[in-house]
């Protein structure tokens, strides 16, 4: 089917196109929100910057062309073909280097084979990174070695050799590249066949060739082999997800995906991907909020760009749905689906997870500390166990249906393994909608959470020009919480449609600001203020100097400050220095 017709048809309110051939059509731009591309043969396909909201995808094909995935295939045996000749050209210099009856030449061969492997021994076991400074110094040696072979031997090709050694090393580089190309195209076979062909071609070069050549053919193809060995090995670990070769494996990704489906800058919220074959597909910059790929296939073979999609841990848990004792703290989530999800006794300590799909997912005993929840979405969740010391709820979180029998408001320590459960009593529960309830009051204060240097000045001057800066949201103080040496909570009530997000991001930058100024600098602001800044900071004092939860009124725009003690025991945070 053609994209016009589909865009005639969704124009007049069709939105099945489940399994229709779509290959190769552009959608660049345009509004296919809802529509049904189910089993449908995507490859080639264009929706660069479309809008794709809750469109379905489930077991569409998507990927490359079989027509472009052939010229790809065919530029990789000529590129593989090419990185065998120097190999065996650099070899053939060797072994002249190493006959010649020349004392300095066969020094500087020796030397130069020694460069060579301690070379490739880094770039096997360390990786292209770290081997990038040691071939600056190796080809630094390889010129002068060149220069000195010139000068105090036989100079014959002394300049070839150390160019020779430089295609040698380049086409290692290259061959890498080749081979996981090779794999990402065609899987195993092709990965052998461009093997083949750059032996192959290194040993025809070392029997046809001329010149150092002629001497050292042995030499030559022996080269030619470790070469091919050594980018052969970069190429496997690449392809099985080694750090140490990651730069190898986008690149190549990135080729293989040349003329593949493109989704990029397309927005995909609450778009469904399940089952999905999604090898050399575009994802960069796309909006993926909420997106399902339960059970997709080849995501690790994607363009991911900047998305959670990046992390092989992440592709595999919204793969399988399966997070049970993971370790997921402080990665940027947002917006990740995980639906069903069993996430029992993981670990989410820092991480943003705003705007997730969190419904049905089992979270028993998973550590919530301090992570970020604004618009999530955890309708029928289980939490019961759940550890959610300062967690970052907000009136936009869905709790709806929650399942919690108990919760605990504090990380497990030595000497305090049940750290404040909720009910206090061990020997109750939360009935249902009682968790909904106990939570209610965290929802609906702005909680500003220091955890690195508590500076009560710096606090003092922060709020004032938060409330200063945003008198609708009604801001007033009404607890402070040392929660120790270095960790300090303000809470504060808000009027009903604050942003809280916002004006917790808007807090934290002035504090942080404000925190590395010279003392003159601060006194300067402080001119500038009322003296109820100072009235505020005596109070953030007096809270650090005492136990538990002080609270006071504070209202930025009254003169009155009642104190009052407090026993309130409330936890929760969103947002944190």
């Amino acid at each position: 089917m053609k994209a016009s017709e589909v865009l005639r048809k969704y124009k007049d309110g069709i939105r099945d196109f489940s399994g229709e051939c779509l290959r190769g059509e552009s959608f660049q731009g345009k509004n296919l929100a809802g529509a049904d591309f189910s089993e449908a043969d995507i490859r080639g396909a264009n929706f660069t910057n479309a809008y794709l909201r809750g469109a379905k995808f489930s077991g569409a094909q998507a990927g490359l062309q079989p027509y472009w995935k052939i010229v790809l295939i065919t530029i990789s045996l000529v590129l593989s073909a090419m990185s065998g000749a120097p190999s065996a050209l650099a070899g053939g210099y060797l072994g002249f280097l190493l006959d010649s009856p020349n004392f300095f030449n066969f020094m500087v061969g020796l030397s130069l084979i020694l460069g060579f492997v301690i070379l490739f021994i880094i770039i096997a076991r360390y990786g292209l990174g770290i081997a990038l400074v040691a071939l600056v110094t190796f080809l630094v040696v390889n010129l002068a070695g060149g220069l000195f072979v010139a000068g105090n031997g036989d100079g014959n090709g002394a300049g070839m050799f150390a160019f020779a050694i430089i295609g040698a090393l380049a086409g290692t580089i290259t061959g890498a590249l080749v081979e996981t190309v090779a794999f990402e195209l065609a899987g195993a076979f092709a990965f052998a066949y461009t093997l083949s062909v750059a032996l192959v071609v290194a040993f025809a070069f070392a029997k046809f060739g001329k010149g150092a050549i002629v001497e050292a053919r042995f030499e030559a193809f022996v080269c030619a082999c470790l070469v091919v060995g050594l980018y052969a090995y970069i190429s496997w670990r690449a392809l099985v997800g080694d750090d140490k070769y990651a730069l190898i494996r986008t690149i190549a990704i990135a080729f293989a995906a040349i003329g593949g489906t493109s989704f990029r800058h397309a927005n995909l919220t609450n778009a469904d991907f399940s089952q999905a074959k999604l090898k050399s597909t575009d994802f960069r910059r796309a909006n993926i909020i909420r997106t399902c790929w339960h059970n997709s296939e080849q995501l690790d073979r994607i363009r991911p760009g900047k998305t959670y999609l990046q992390d092989a841990k992440v592709r595999q848990l919204v793969i399988t749905g399966q997070g049970q004792d993971q370790n997921f703290d402080r990665q940027n989530l947002r917006g990740i689906n995980l639906q069903g999800a069993n996430l029992a006794d993981a670990s989410f300590i820092g991480t943003d997870l705003n705007e997730a799909n969190l419904q049905d997912a089992d979270l028993s005993r998973a550590k919530l500390v301090q992570t970020q929840l604004d618009e999530a979405d955890l309708t029928g969740a289980t939490l019961t166990g759940a550890t959610i010391e300062d967690w970052g709820i907000t009136n936009s979180t869905n709790l709806h249906r929650i399942r919690c029998q108990y919760v605990f408001m504090g990380l497990p320590t030595k000497n305090d393994p049940n750290p404040r459960r909720k009910p206090d009593n061990w020997e109750e529960e939360f009935e249902d909608g009682d968790f909904a309830d106990f939570i209610k009051p965290i929802v609906d204060t702005l909680d500003l959470y220091h955890n690195q240097g508590v500076d009560p000045r710096a606090i003092a001057i922060s709020f004032k020009q938060l409330a200063d800066n945003n008198p609708d949201a009604e801001l007033e103080i009404v607890a402070m919480e040392k929660r120790s040496k270095d960790k300090f909570l303000l809470r504060a009530a808000t009027a009903p449609n604050a942003d809280h997000s916002k004006l917790n991001a808007e807090y934290f930058t002035t504090y942080n600001t404000i925190k590395v100024l010279a003392q003159t600098e601060v006194q300067a602001l402080l001119v500038e203020k009322d003296s109820r800044i100072s009235s505020l900071e005596k109070m953030v004092e007096t809270a650090l100097q005492r136990p538990g939860i002080y609270a006071q009124t504070y209202n930025h725009q009254g003169d009155t400050m009642p104190d009052k003690s407090s026993d309130i025991n409330i936890s929760g945070v969103t947002g944190s220095n």
